[in-house]
């Protein structure tokens, strides 16, 4: 049974569904691609991941590196602007706090670079704690061309444009600088709780 197909009793969503729903969003069992330009094809063994510090300094990681650092699985709900969240999505990855342990920075902001152009802004506070990672598997597979792979960020916290598909690197900034999309209207944070999709939510 689909939350599309009511029955005459019918008194509202499940209350479970509810509580994990936010606003404006409805439920769905598909993964639904969508992307701002072409995908990237980025093989495993081209592949690196580079922190930049503001003061340019720099931290990267091949893809074998990366896969040697400890991998955690984790479970969440997922939700795009485009009004559609999956529940209960499984990956694998790298927390952030990995990649960003030990380092010196007194910058707030992080703006997130993709292959292919590709970038979007979050605060620093977000990727931390674990909250965000590197991820590289999905549902038990490789992650695909499609969905991010190699390897994509992972902040579900926050609408699914944030999650920036083909990440190649952080830069960390005192400035807060907008990404692709935040450029061009939608909220420069996000907050599906809130409905923040767009400059002035």
């Amino acid at each position: 049974m689909t939350l599309t197909s009511f029955s005459p009793g019918f008194r509202g969503r499940p209350r479970a569904v509810t509580e994990r729903l936010p606003p404006g969003q409805y439920p769905t069992e598909s993964f639904p691609v969508l992307s701002a330009g072409p995908t990237p094809r980025v093989p495993t063994e081209n592949w690196s991941f580079t922190v930049t510090t503001e003061l340019g300094e720099t931290r990267s990681w091949t893809w074998d590196q990366m896969m040697a650092l400890p991998q955690q699985d984790t479970v969440a709900d997922i939700h795009c602007v485009t009004r559609w969240s999956k529940f209960h999505t499984r990956w694998r990855g790298v927390s952030l706090d990995a990649f960003l342990e030990g380092l010196q920075t007194t910058a707030e902001h992080v703006v997130a670079d993709s292959y292919g152009g590709y970038t979007t802004n979050l605060p620093l506070a977000d990727l931390l704690g674990g909250r965000a990672w590197i991820a590289h598997t999905y549902d038990g597979y490789a992650l695909s061309p499609e969905h991010g792979g190699p390897a994509r960020l992972l902040v579900p916290h926050l609408y699914f444009w944030k999650s920036a598909k083909w990440v190649r690197g952080l830069r960390l900034t005192h400035e807060d600088d907008p990404g692709f999309w935040e450029s061009a209207g939608y909220h420069n944070y996000g907050d599906p709780w809130r409905e923040q999709r767009h400059w002035g939510d």
